[in-house]
């Protein structure tokens, strides 16, 4: 017998999103439904008007054209009604003069924080925890943040380029891609499983694009 939505464990890495229905400063929203076919970033925060979430929600507005641009949507939540959400917004509007745009799930009971793993033990507020999710609703991505440091956009926003072009290129990407301080925006060809796809891979390396230091360790110009 399948487990019930409270008996499951927080969604990780590979798994498919759980189906939520969630209250936001939008409406009401299906979870992944509402975003099939488009990658989702959900990004959690301790609290409105909180000051290090009021300059996350200012920069994750600021960057939202880059979102769009990698058919991303973004997605608040923390543990406050509608109203105080709704609220946080205008303050943001009169006094930072950004918009928020995107929605920000209300969770006043802290059922979808409980669920995803943002709650954490001894605490009634939600960490910073992002959750990326791909087109197929299955988790790609999850990252938590303590309360005292806001989140680096540039770092999600890289996440995606690199889930994006992993998954279209069939490739993996080094550390600090596309800016590796040694090997620059090349990637990396999976090792291969067999006798035979080594021998594949050497003859494949033998093209100026690659540069093979050994079989299970292969860049790739783009």
């Amino acid at each position: 017998m399948p487990e019930s939505d409270e008996t499951q464990g927080i969604p990780l890495i590979g798994d498919q999103f759980p189906d939520l229905e969630v209250e936001t400063t939008e409406g009401t929203v299906s979870l992944p439904g509402d975003y099939e076919g488009e990658w989702f970033v959900l990004f959690s925060h301790p609290g409105d008007f909180t000051p290090v979430c009021t300059t996350e929600f200012t920069a994750f507005s600021q960057r939202s054209d880059e979102f769009a641009d990698r058919n991303a949507n973004l997605i608040g939540l923390s543990v406050d009604r509608v109203h105080s959400h709704l609220k946080w917004i205008d303050w943001i509007e009169a006094e930072l003069d950004e918009t928020i745009e995107f929605p920000i799930i209300a969770d006043e009971s802290g059922r979808v924080g409980e669920r995803l793993g943002m709650i954490q033990s001894g605490s009634t507020s939600t960490v910073r925890a992002v959750f990326i999710v791909d087109p197929e609703g299955t988790v790609r991505q999850v990252l938590y943040y303590p309360e005292e440091i806001g989140r680096n956009i540039d770092e999600i926003l890289r996440s995606l380029d690199a889930l994006q072009h992993s998954d279209s290129e069939g490739v993996a990407t080094p550390a600090d891609w596309p800016e590796n301080a040694r090997f620059g925006d090349r990637v990396l060809l999976p090792p291969p499983g067999t006798s035979e796809e080594i021998e594949a891979r050497k003859a494949e390396a033998e093209g100026d694009d690659y540069e093979m230091y050994d079989w299970w360790f292969t860049l790739k110009s783009e």
